[in-house]
């Protein structure tokens, strides 16, 4: 598709970013100014923020048509958000980012170059993280993990930063999961992809939103939702204690019958019954993590439910209000019709 005549939807979830906000809407309305083609778009999903951010995302949509922007009825998490995006875009090509800034806007014209060049998926390497020690070794450590881990080859170091084609895009909005790992949805998904790198710069304004807490649920979303290795790992370790206590049992009774004599040890019994005593319920763990997913892939609640929908009524023209439209009480996986 020719340059002139491709479309870009740019996908950003926010959360409590009124700080960054200004600054963000410059730095997208100057990317969506110097791509060629169009009409472009900018969908917003505000993730249940309590400050201003929606109401600021409001005023941007009056000013700009480009705008639609999205309130969640709550915060249903970063990746629900970004699905929310994702099922608003209508974009040849969609970019997915976060609203912190941390990966650079200038970053989507190489990956729009490599769109062009043939390319499904652009997604952006995150190279020299401006983070914490503990932190950057901890995002180190779990790419390599999950990669080793993971059914489908899963890029190092690679975040949501990304551009995707249209068929990309609707594969993804196809998929029915609640509990997703778009990284790895999207690795998933196949077509042909390339990476390239790109700094991680350090937070413009605000604070980061995703604690350790949320950390870990998006890491172990991601290892239970591509791997069943801790389920192998179960079954593998179970069978090396049955040959170990098979192993023993013949050992005490060997030593009985030959040898007259029972081997003591209570101590070391009582180790024992402790330690796979513990082991049984670190497995049932992450069995429980399977059948928790499982359980609430079950129930079909949607992904989403979007309070609130604004957006502009009449074609973009620059400094021109204009009145909004509102919608209301859209659930995950809805697409605004009178668009």
């Amino acid at each position: 598709m020719s340059p002139r005549n491709t479309t870009v939807s740019i996908a950003v979830p926010l959360l409590n970013e009124e700080a960054v906000l200004p600054q963000l809407l410059a730095r997208l309305r100057e990317l969506l100014a110097a791509i060629p083609g169009g009409p472009h778009e900018i969908v917003f999903v505000d993730d249940g923020s309590t400050d201003r951010t929606f109401e600021m995302l409001r005023a941007a949509t009056q000013e700009d048509s480009r705008i639609t922007a999205l309130s969640l009825s709550r915060n249903f998490g970063h990746q629900a958000a970004l699905c929310a995006a994702l099922d608003q875009a209508h974009g040849d090509v969609v970019v997915l980012m976060d609203g912190d800034l941390q990966d650079s806007p200038d970053a989507v014209h190489r990956m729009l170059d490599a769109y062009h060049r043939g390319y499904d998926v652009v997604y952006a390497v995150r190279t020299r993280r401006k983070e914490s020690l503990l932190l950057r070794a901890c995002y180190h450590l779990f790419y390599r993990v999950i990669g080793k881990l993971a059914e489908v080859k899963l890029p190092h170091d690679a975040g949501d930063f990304c551009l995707m084609s249209r068929r990309v895009v609707d594969e993804l909005n196809a998929a029915p999961e609640r509990h997703r790992y778009l990284r790895g949805l999207r690795a998933w998904v196949g077509f042909k992809q390339i990476g390239i790198p790109v700094v991680r710069a350090a937070r413009k304004e605000g604070e980061s939103k995703y604690n350790w807490r949320r950390l870990f649920k998006l890491a172990s979303d991601g290892i239970f939702s591509f791997s069943v290795v801790p389920l192998r790992a179960a079954a593998l370790l179970g069978g090396i204690t049955l040959l170990g206590s098979t192993l023993w049992a013949m050992f005490i009774v060997g030593a009985r019958l030959f040898f007259d004599h029972s081997p003591q040890g209570f101590t070391a019994l009582a180790v024992s019954i402790s330690f796979f005593s513990g082991v049984q319920l670190l497995f049932l763990g992450v069995i429980g993590e399977y059948v928790g997913r499982i359980y609430e892939e079950v129930k079909g609640r949607p992904k989403y439910i979007v309070q609130q929908v604004a957006k502009c009524l009449r074609p973009w023209t620059p400094n021109t209000p204009a009145p909004i439209e509102s919608f209301t009480g859209i659930t995950g996986g809805g697409v605004l019709e009178n668009r």
